[in-house]
């Protein structure tokens, strides 16, 4: 998949800055404990480093690739300034983005109509805000949107969706507690058909206690959606909690094995000094990352761009 170019506003860039300024303080705070009376890389700095990445939830084996690359420049080069190591750093980061899938247009394929969205997560990562967030951005851009509770195993993520469908002026489709959540989804994409609409955004259960109970219903509700839509659904959309570092890796590690997720939503980065999950992340499970949060407000929620990200991350602060 090619790099997702998206051309951003200066308030979306601002706010990307914003959201990442515990990352990057915290990352450069360290950087520059760990090559202190330091002149050049050397296997010292090298080790320091490690740990500085590993601190940033970038995860062990993303951080050791960076570091190897970094080894095999200081090699040729023979000597490097410490000097150098930020920009350096910064290179071999957007390398490592680049290799990986990225989303490639925007939000959604506009030929598949309604496009239909299945969010998975676990509870308490964001998954209700993001799907609520989502609705507005595509209302905003002029799209029908329907919104599905097929989460029934909890009255409060159905109540919550409701209040985000009132709030963002979108129908929602629901049933009672403890429906059959693949009952929800059908209902959900029959309507969303019968109303011409563009988008449909389905809410799931956040549970992990036992993966194959996740897997069998999971595979239950797309099944049951493609009785509607033979290609539904065209996005499987999990959304992770940044802040909790290595328990997002974790739980990518649980939904991966359980479905096929074709793109992911990092959440709550504003709030952490874990920013550096979402490079790890992006290598480790090879999956899009798709949208960022970087704050409360609705648009808050940004479509990913690595080179943006990487540029707000590696900025350094007063």
């Amino acid at each position: 998949m090619s790099w997702f170019k998206k051309i951003f506003k200066k308030e979306e860039k601002e706010t990307l800055d914003k959201g990442l300024e515990k990352s990057s303080q915290g990352f450069f705070e360290n950087i520059s404990q760990a090559v202190v009376g330091k002149s050049v890389v050397d296997e010292e700095v090298l080790d320091d480093l490690e740990d500085v990445l590993i601190a940033s939830d970038v995860g062990a084996e993303t951080t050791i690739k960076i570091i190897k690359k970094i080894e095999a420049r200081v090699a040729k080069d023979k000597y490097t300034n410490v000097s150098q190591l930020n920009e350096i750093l910064k290179e071999e980061i957007s390398n490592l983005l680049l290799d990986n899938p990225h989303a490639q247009t925007g939000n959604i394929d506009e030929s598949k109509k309604p496009y239909v969205i299945m969010v998975v997560g676990v509870n308490g990562v964001g998954k209700t805000t993001t799907i609520g967030k989502l609705a507005h951005q595509f209302k905003s851009d002029g799209k029908n949107v329907v919104l599905g509770a097929a989460d029934t195993f909890r009255a409060a993520a159905v109540d919550q969706l409701v209040i985000w469908s009132e709030r963002v002026g979108v129908p929602i489709v629901k049933q009672n507690m403890g429906s059959d959540p693949a009952s929800v989804a059908f209902d959900t994409v029959q309507s969303a058909v019968a109303q011409n609409a563009d988008v449909v955004i389905i809410d799931t259960a956040g549970r992990l206690h036992n993966k194959v109970n996740l897997m069998n219903e999971l595979t239950k509700i797309k099944r049951v959606m493609q009785k509607v839509l033979p290609d539904a659904p065209h996005e499987v959309l999990l959304v992770l909690d940044g802040s909790t570092g290595q328990n997002a890796f974790e739980q990518a590690k649980q939904f991966t094995a359980a479905t096929e997720v074709t793109a992911l939503a990092i959440t709550k980065l504003d709030g952490t000094a874990k920013g550096g999950v979402v490079i790890g992340i992006s290598d480790q499970f090879k999956i899009p990352v798709k949208y960022i949060g970087v704050g409360e407000k609705m648009t808050d929620l940004q479509l990913f761009n690595g080179t943006e990200f990487v540029d707000s991350f590696f900025r350094k602060r007063n």
